[in-house]
């Protein structure tokens, strides 16, 4: 945990800006017995990350004996310094009810969660989930979701080719992204166990991102993470259409233009500036016309 941090603090000085979360983990990380001094641990941890650090924690399941201790520890403790809480093994809205009273009785009641939906009965309540305003995030648990199926899902359908193959595995993953566009939730997407094979990484991000419609995803390994975000991010043709159509809009006072031959409007626009969002997000180069946006909250007002 301590070297994620340290990682995530050295990217962010590289990049000018933090490109990944760190999610510190109670679920698996702490040992049996032991919970209650991980969670200390955790808790010191995020009160003691930088100031410009984005730091989450993964806690134990709603029906986990440590949920409630964990919540109150936790979120009691360093909310002012958590981007998230992350509650693993979602089934409903009413496990999502549930998180979000420990929250308020902690006294966090604006922290934001992130969940992982992990069975096929929670995928069928995705878009119930997603509608919850306390949701930010939904996270696809790949490998809790194929052990669920009693063995009718091959192995492979937690590997790099057949969790983009299997039709089972691949109709969870584009409910979960549905549900979260349909309710502007942000799906991130399960992780990639080949850690050792940085291209099998990024093109699994690229599909992710391309194809699934996911804007995040897991790592499990630092070296993950550099391919996942050349693979999340805008290329720079890509940032310099955008911004170019953005600072044209903009000098238009967002009445539609004409750009390359083609009709722009507010529809065009609002997808143009998410994708400098984006770019802005996973560290990429920006034109100085368009770094201003982020220079300061007055700096954006009039964008669309």
């Amino acid at each position: 945990m301590r070297k994620s941090l340290q990682l995530q603090a050295d990217m962010t000085q590289e990049f000018g800006t933090c490109v990944f979360d760190v999610t510190l983990d109670c679920e698996d990380g702490a040992p049996v017995g032991g919970e209650a001094e991980h969670a200390a641990l955790v808790t010191e941890l995020a009160l003691g990350a930088a100031h410009e650090a984005r730091v989450g924690v993964r806690v134990h399941p709603v029906d986990h004996p440590c949920f409630q201790a964990d919540m109150a520890a936790i979120a009691g403790q360093a909310a002012g310094r958590l981007t998230h809480i992350m509650v693993p093994k979602v089934e409903s809205v009413a496990d999502v009810q549930q998180a979000e009273q420990a929250l308020i009785e902690a006294g966090a009641r604006d922290l934001p969660l992130h969940v992982l939906i992990e069975s096929p009965a929670a995928v069928h309540r995705a878009f119930d989930i997603a509608a919850h305003p306390r949701v930010q995030s939904i996270s696809f648990g790949l490998m809790d979701f194929v052990s669920a199926h009693g063995g009718a899902i091959p192995a492979d359908g937690m590997g790099i080719e057949g969790q983009f193959t299997h039709p089972l595995v691949l109709r969870a993953k584009l409910e979960i992204a549905s549900a979260c566009h349909a309710h502007g939730k942000v799906p991130s997407h399960c992780v990639v166990t080949e850690f050792k094979n940085p291209d099998a990484i990024r093109n699994a991000a690229q599909k992710a991102a391309r194809e699934l419609g996911y804007t995040r995803m897991w790592s499990i390994h630092p070296d993950q993470i550099r391919p996942i975000l050349e693979a999340m991010a805008p290329s720079e043709a890509q940032i310099e259409q955008a911004a170019q159509i953005i600072l044209a809009a903009q000098a238009a006072e967002w009445a539609p233009i004409s750009h390359a031959g083609q009709l722009h409007d507010r529809a065009s626009y609002r997808f143009f500036w998410q994708l400098i969002t984006r770019a802005h997000q996973t560290g990429c180069f920006l034109p100085p016309e368009v770094q201003v946006f982020f220079l300061a909250p007055s700096s954006a007002e009039g964008s669309p």
